[in-house]
């Protein structure tokens, strides 16, 4: 029987992969006192380490964290006392289709009030702020002059020691054979290889058997 125990990914600034399709994005959060109006948005697609970054700018400046499905509840100005992290923040207008104003208007004055006291505010989101959906033409205007940053595709060597990242998370040392075999079937993109070395992980676990190029292939169907 296999326990179901969650698994912990480091998030240390020294446990962060990088590569250089996430360089600049890791010398931005290192560089967060020089971003221009003390604001940046964090882009990429899932599973490409946008939280890993987060986790380390949350670090850096003891930022708070505001869930995007409590913006409307929060008072900006308390908020904007103090550094403030928004993850998913995607997610922050998803009522906006719906034609509800409330979220639309509370980044309206959660921005305005980070602007008037220059405080720094990081979000992380799958699209540019730039290209979300809005209303109010003042809000549209605030999120288009975010700067930001965005974490691109993965070349092999990131594909790599990524996945030797999250064989680690589960306490597991990959061989560099089964390591090649999965680069050369595998999608290229970060997602996958998190998803692959989890599915490989449970079947080890569940089979009791080592990790190897034959069980690989067999898990895996390829």
């Amino acid at each position: 029987m296999i326990l179901p125990f969650e698994t912990h990914p480091a998030l240390g600034r020294s446990d962060f992969v990088e590569g250089p399709s996430n360089r600049a994005a890791l010398a931005a959060i290192d560089g967060w006192r020089d971003w221009p109006g003390q604001k940046l948005a964090l882009i990429g697609p899932p599973a490409t380490g946008k939280s890993h970054l987060a986790a380390i700018w949350a670090g850096l400046t003891d930022a708070q964290t505001l869930a995007p499905d409590a913006l409307e509840a929060a008072d900006p100005t308390e908020l904007a006392g103090a550094p403030l992290l928004i993850e998913d923040a995607n997610r922050l207008l998803v009522d906006a289709e719906a034609g509800s104003p409330g979220r639309e208007t509370a980044l309206f004055h959660l921005l305005n009030a980070f602007a008037a006291t220059g405080q720094p505010l990081l979000l992380t989101a799958r699209t540019a702020p730039a290209r979300w959906t809005v209303a109010l033409p003042d809000l549209a205007s605030r999120l288009s002059a975010i700067p930001l940053v965005q974490i691109a595709p993965p070349d092999d060597a990131l594909l790599h020691d990524l996945l030797v990242k999250h064989f680690a998370d589960r306490g597991v040392v990959p061989s560099e054979p089964l390591l090649a075999f999965m680069l050369r079937r595998m999608e290229r993109s970060a997602r996958a290889a998190a998803e692959l070395v989890a599915q490989l992980d449970r079947a080890a676990l569940a089979a009791k058997a080592p990790l190897s190029v034959p069980f690989a292939r067999r898990v895996l169907g390829w």
